[in-house]
């Protein structure tokens, strides 16, 4: 990747001129042409230091085989502008890898559990759900491809409270909680069958679980386009509980208090201790949470990532104190929370609640515009704040719907290279030299970027914004440069730009699961 030699090149050029000086560099992609292809900061520096290093730059034998300039701007930035000789090289080495190019090993082999969904089988899944899931299975796209071992993961909640007020429901008596027309099918199917055992909501609830996880949740996740590894039932936990109490309170980690057992998870950074057994004598999820924690860390798993709803903001600070508590580092367990999600129709906002029975399923929406158009719409925005699906956007059939700019890009690319209709012999790339067909390969070689920063900081929504400004950058390309022309040299050379730009475009899209159209 260019950013890690223009590291190279500063860190040379500071051992060369500042021998055991400590600086930290700092390097992003311009977003103006004037200000080069890629600036950098390098803190530690006064202005002095940095037209020295400049000029040290200039002179090393590295810098032009990448680069054609390098200026100092004020502040303190040091703008770095790509060589023509180098994009037109790098288009090569893009046809040569196909579909390995962004492949990265900064991941070293490490093992991450991904978890994700892991909605409570109380009923059919929701929008929330939706975004949480596409999110989750495409930063293990990511964390493969960057180098990682990363593995996908369903928590089954089947036991508790929320299983019990399911039982209710289903009962229809006066505990009841979720309605809705699967809830009426339940009570159809299930009641009938269980009257002889007193209508025990446990058992009722537990049934009703059971089937909503094999006839709506399965088969939903299916729907999405996701494959998980693993489907792990929170039954399965129960004597891994009782040793985990045992292990903290043989670790003087608990104490008992108005009748409660509590643990001190405020020795872990936590803003105050949480209960893990109630007075009634009912196990609170932080148990069972650090039992499952500890499942996962056995199981040989360098990385724990949860994926989880917006109402579970103050479960962080616990789970990190449970890892330390166990005696992990807490920096390997990432959670990431997911804001909600409003969906919009003729600008009016559809209200969505599972409880009152008015609600739009996953499967409805992914019915009504497509997996395609879902899974990118739900990943455009940081897990972070609130997403507005617009159902008329979605449905647009234009270059105002991002979805079908990308996806039209690819179409466009298969229908020229299908009217050559014989092997493409690679062109004299030194031809390549029209700005908007630098512009194109600029893009180009920044998907090794996107994936390293991505499976860094989980910032999916990157992905999507790369592939629609890939698309934005071939489409101008498109407009300035014929294509197939009476020069066979330029030709070949402008069907090489094209076929590379398919190979990057189709590894995007297949990171976002989402499909790469021959025809539109």
């Amino acid at each position: 990747m260019i950013r890690e030699k223009i590291k190279e090149l500063i860190e040379n050029s500071c051992k060369n001129l500042f021998p055991g000086k400590e600086i930290k560099i700092d390097i992003t992609k311009t977003s103006q042409k004037e200000h080069g292809d890629y600036t950098a900061n390098v803190r530690g520096l006064d202005l002095e230091g940095y037209d020295k290093i400049i000029n040290n730059i200039k002179n090393l034998s590295d810098f032009k085989k990448y680069f054609s300039n390098v200026k100092f701007e004020k502040p303190v930035f040091i703008n770095f502008f790509l060589s023509e000789n180098y994009l037109q090289k790098s288009l090569k080495e893009i046809l040569k890898q196909k579909d390995k190019f962004g492949n990265l090993k900064i991941g070293n082999d490490k093992k991450v559990n991904v978890e994700f969904i892991s909605a409570n089988p109380t009923g059919p899944l929701t929008l929330g759900n939706g975004r949480g899931g596409f999110c989750g299975d495409v930063l293990s796209n990511i964390l493969n491809k960057a180098g990682f071992k990363a593995k996908r993961e369903y928590y089954i909640n089947d036991i508790g409270e929320q299983i019990r007020k399911l039982g209710h429901s289903v009962l229809k008596d006066n505990e009841a909680v979720y309605k809705g027309g699967y809830i009426d099918k339940l009570n159809k199917k299930i009641k009938p069958t269980v009257s002889t055992q007193g209508n025990n909501p446990d058992k009722v609830g537990e049934k009703a679980a059971g089937i909503i996880l094999k006839e709506m949740i399965k088969p939903s996740v299916k729907k999405m386009g996701i494959e998980f590894d693993f489907w792990f039932s929170e039954k399965s936990l129960n004597k891994n509980v009782e040793k985990i109490l045992d292990f903290l309170k043989n670790k003087e980690l608990t104490y008992e208090k108005e009748g409660a057992l509590w643990f001190k998870s405020t020795q872990f950074g936590d803003d105050k201790d949480r209960v893990l057994i109630k007075s009634d004598g009912e196990k609170t999820y932080i148990a069972s949470d650090i039992a499952y924690l500890k499942n996962k860390f056995d199981r040989g798993f360098d990385k724990i990532i949860y994926i989880w709803g917006a109402d579970h903001y103050g479960y962080i600070s616990r789970m990190k104190a449970g890892a330390e508590a166990l005696g992990h580092n807490k920096e390997n367990v990432e959670i990431i929370i997911m804001q909600l999600v409003r969906l919009f129709e003729k600008g009016k906002e559809v209200k969505m609640s599972k409880r009152s029975g008015i609600y739009v399923t996953l499967d409805e929406l992914i019915e009504e515009v497509g997996l395609d158009i879902v899974r990118f719409f739900f990943l455009t925005k940081n897990p972070g704040v609130h997403l507005n699906f617009d159902l008329a956007l979605a449905k647009e059939q234009s270059e105002k719907n991002p979805v079908y700019y990308i996806q039209y890009a690819h179409a466009r690319i298969c229908s020229i290279l299908n009217k050559i209709g014989k092997k493409i012999s690679y062109g004299n790339y030194e031809l390549l030299r029209n700005p908007a067909e630098l512009e194109l390969i600029k893009e180009l070689i920044r998907l090794p970027e996107i994936i390293e920063d991505t499976a860094k900081d989980y910032q999916v929504q990157r992905i999507p914004q790369y592939a629609a400004a890939l698309a934005t950058s071939f489409h101008q390309f498109y407009r300035d440069c014929r294509v197939i022309s009476e020069n066979k040299e330029l030709t070949k050379a402008r069907l090489s730009l094209i076929l590379a730009t398919k190979i990057v475009l189709k590894n995007t899209l297949d990171l976002m699961g989402i499909s790469a159209p021959e025809k539109m």
